[in-house]
């Protein structure tokens, strides 16, 4: 997948997501090698959106067109520096009838030694005829062109909305709830739910899109953790993703709305467990995400 490919009636750079295919976009530096690079950011580490849908871009490239990722499971090792290159190292563990699997390490240099910051394991498959099929039901909620976006929820909340500016520049949000609302989340309605798209348009390739809504994936689901509590993240609280696992479902198009529902259902030791929901917008259950995150008090 290369950026060249974006489509929107101009030049791949006149898009914004152009911006994101330059993430996808992946450099084959030798035999089941490759490298990314991260956007210009004042981030002190990378987004693990980034790292996620980069290591399944890798994987990817290294499997047949007609196989397409069926889940993927993950864990953060160590904060990704954004002023380094990321080598991706895949190793093909199965070649079967049926499904491929892969695994990547993502590693960069630190201090003049070569360190792994990610580990991913992916798998695909060519399909099978279904015998039981069935999916959640899309929670009855406003569309998102009634709801208000990132620039309202920024204007309200200026230091928290920073952040949220320089992740997602590449991605329209539409928010039905604030997510920075001090009131606690209480049973039985613990759910945060957020319509996301990729701005602009994105190749018809269902790679590109799988590796699109892994990005997204990661932007809101650690946030569920907080939900209980209220006030969303703060200059007092920190989160680290530890791991992270998608399922995909059935195909989506990441450019165009999806519905995404997340929830915590257990927390303890510092760590919350948090689900996530993603529905097309006509209804269509496309995928689960589970993630498990760090969330300390600096206080």
């Amino acid at each position: 997948m290369t950026a060249g490919d974006v489509r929107d009636g101009g030049a791949p750079g006149d898009t914004p997501a152009a911006g994101l295919m330059v993430v996808l976009d992946l450099e084959e530096r030798g035999p089941d090698l490759y490298v990314g690079t991260t956007p210009r950011t004042p981030l002190q580490r990378i987004f693990g959106g980034q790292v996620a849908a980069q290591a399944l871009a890798a994987a990817n490239a290294t499997v047949s067109a007609e196989r397409v990722v069926h889940s993927l499971h993950s864990y953060f090792l160590r904060p990704g520096d954004p002023h380094e290159e990321i080598r991706y190292e895949v190793d093909r563990i199965r070649e079967g009838r049926s499904f491929s699997t892969r695994r990547v390490v993502a590693r960069q240099t630190r201090k003049g030694s070569d360190v792994a910051i990610f580990a991913l394991t992916a798998d695909f498959t060519a399909g099978e005829r279904p015998l039981v099929e069935h999916s959640l039901p899309m929670p009855e909620v406003p569309g998102p062109e009634s709801l208000p976006g990132l620039a309202e929820v920024a204007a309200a909340h200026p230091e928290q909305g920073a952040v949220l500016r320089v992740l997602e520049r590449a991605v329209e949000q539409r928010y039905l709830a604030d997510p920075f609302d001090p009131q606690p989340r209480l049973p039985p309605n613990t759910a945060s739910r957020v319509w996301f798209r990729v701005a602009g348009r994105l190749p018809d390739d269902d790679a590109v899109h799988a590796a699109a809504l892994t990005f997204v994936s990661d932007l809101t689901l650690l946030s569920a953790g907080l939900a209980r509590i209220g006030g969303g993240w703060s200059g007092t609280t920190i989160g680290a993703s530890l791991d992270h696992a998608v399922w995909f479902h059935r195909p989506v198009r990441a450019d165009e709305w999806f519905l995404y529902e997340t929830d915590s259902p257990a927390a303890a030791s510092g760590r919350a467990l948090c689900f996530g929901q993603i529905w097309a917008a006509d209804g269509t259950h496309v995928a689960t995400a589970v993630q498990e995150g760090l969330i300390r008090s600096l206080e």
